[in-house]
């Protein structure tokens, strides 16, 4: 039995051999996380792009300032020596039972005791949008940073964090950008209208053109239909979100209606013996303070691997797996943004700062005081002090009228 009470494979038979799908942040991760636990066994890496692993936000924020991966051998000193690093099998396939778990390449198969799945997510690219660029690998940033320059024309579909971070770094290179979104502001997904309004100013700053409320019907060669226009275009950049990338496990798990694969806290998939183990965007983790925490959040693939290794190796604490808040930052149009927590579309939002300049946006439960997320644009004391608050074993709880007063956070 697990330090946590829960099954695993540590209850009869130890783990022995583990095999890691992906080889990406949460993979690597996943390996290093291992390593660093004592684990001594067989550990096989499955990739799919032919690289070794690197992060994907320098993908958008230094798109033009950094050509080369950020690999994380130097990144987060992730050392693979002693692994079977298969970096071009991609898995296609995935049996598991009360035994053990095998993982079908189209090179072979690998058997082990356990597998974490940490495939990640694919960028959507609507039917018939195929001459569209996306920003999701190594391979896909340099076709990008091909496209942009003095003198291009760049549409942009999508006014969520990739979109809003490319279309500053484009435009500052002297590209003339347009960003095209089908919402009623920019990151109204993420953040919800109200706030995401707040960031749609910066772009006209920036010398960015922004269309808010606009579906594009069609995406040709030499630009995109509107409903009631046409937008000439030397390369359209597609960033309308992405799907966990779990088409390749087929029936082999229950998906959630997104594509995602639940998790316990623990992240073991329900119903495998704990033999099979979900991290990073390809995971939907059960948090006793947020509910169900999807992925997207780069936080999660680079803490989730160790709470995954824990459960393999039943070293969770007398309290249970770790339960970290969601963490995303994003460095977009001049300002800098950081957010903890988990909004949700019903919370109230309280507003501290300039909501024209630097500002705090912080959400509580409708009507209380428990807080479910905080976003800080160019306050930094503020995202020191959130991280501080979401670091308890309980979500904070703040007093409305003292936190509009702008009181420190803290």
């Amino acid at each position: 039995m697990a330090a946590d009470g829960t099954p695993g494979p540590v209850d009869d038979h130890p783990v022995r051999s583990v095999v890691v799908v992906g080889a990406g942040l949460a993979g690597a991760r996943t390996v290093q996380a291992l390593r660093a636990a004592g684990f001594t066994g067989r550990l096989t890496l499955l990739g799919a792009e032919g690289l070794e692993p690197y992060d994907r936000p320098p993908l958008s924020k230094e798109l033009l300032s950094r050509e080369d991966p950020a690999w994380l051998r130097d990144e987060l000193d992730v050392d693979l020596a002693g692994v079977d690093v298969r970096l071009a099998e991609p898995a296609t396939g995935l049996h598991h039972d009360a035994v053990g778990v095998t993982v079908r390449t189209a090179a072979g198969r690998y058997g082990a005791d356990a597998v974490v799945l940490a495939t990640g997510a694919s960028p959507v690219r609507p039917a018939g949008w195929d001459g569209a660029l996306t920003l999701h690998t190594a391979a896909d940033a340099a076709a990008l940073r091909g496209a942009v320059g003095p003198g291009r024309r760049l549409v942009i579909v999508g006014a969520g964090w990739i979109g809003a971070e490319v279309a500053g770094v484009a435009a500052a290179a002297g590209t003339d950008v347009t960003v095209v979104e089908a919402g009623p502001a920019p990151l109204a997904t993420a953040l919800g209208a109200r706030v995401g309004a707040l960031t749609a100013p910066w772009y006209a700053r920036a010398g960015v053109r922004l269309l808010t409320g606009t579906t594009v019907r069609q995406v040709r060669p030499g630009g995109v239909v509107l409903s009631d226009t046409e937008l000439p275009a030397d390369a359209v950049l597609v960033a309308v979100g992405v799907r966990p990338a779990s088409g390749w496990l087929g029936g082999a798990l229950p998906l959630a209606a997104d594509g995602s694969v639940e998790v316990d806290a623990g992240m073991r998939v329900p119903g495998t013996h704990g033999r099979v183990l979900a991290v990073g965007d390809l995971a939907a983790r059960a948090s006793r303070r947020h509910g169900r925490v999807p992925g997207g959040h780069w936080d999660g693939a680079l803490r989730e691997p160790e709470i995954a290794a824990a459960s393999l190796l039943g070293r969770h604490g007398p309290d249970g797996p770790a339960d970290p808040a969601p963490y995303l930052w994003s460095d977009q149009l001049g300002h800098a943004l950081s957010a903890y927590g988990l909004p949700r579309a019903e919370d109230d939002v309280v507003l501290r700062g300039d909501p024209h300049g630097a500002f705090t946006a912080v959400w509580f439960e409708p009507g209380g005081t428990t807080v479910h997320a905080v976003l800080a644009v160019d306050r930094p004391r503020d995202v020191a002090a959130a991280r501080r608050l979401f670091a308890g074993p309980d979500l904070p709880r703040l007093d409305r009228a003292v936190l509009a007063e702008d009181r420190p956070l803290r």
